[in-house]
């Protein structure tokens, strides 16, 4: 069983940075593909950023091209998410992910973490 625990929310001015991080256990790190997901309460979960397979191509949301940054370590079983220039439409609750090999989905969550910014 995969376990994904974010840290690294917090509440930042419009136009400044924060980093996500996400550590992963309960399954070899290198095997999964990782994403983070947003959502504001009352409204659908979006996709972010994230990989198609392990270590493959990065795909982004239009919404944050440019500004947000998804790298991992697989020494660290971890991955980031480095946000940049944020917006107040930013604003949500952000979801490390993954996808097991043989998965259709994203099949296992972490419980959030908490990014607010003020304009």
């Amino acid at each position: 069983q995969v376990e994904l625990v974010e840290s690294g929310g917090g509440a930042v001015q419009a136009g400044g940075s924060l980093r996500l991080s996400c550590a992963a256990s309960g399954r070899t790190f290198s095997s999964l593909a990782m994403a983070w997901f947003r959502q504001v309460p009352g409204t659908d979960v979006e996709f972010v950023i994230g990989e198609r397979r392990s270590g493959g191509e990065i795909f982004y949301a239009d919404s944050v091209k440019g500004r947000f940054t998804f790298s991992r370590d697989n020494a660290k079983n971890s991955v980031y998410l480095q946000m940049d220039s944020l917006k107040p439409e930013d604003t949500a609750g952000y979801y490390c992910v993954a996808r097991e090999p043989g998965a259709s989905t994203w099949n296992r969550w972490g419980q959030g973490t908490q990014v607010t910014v003020s304009s």
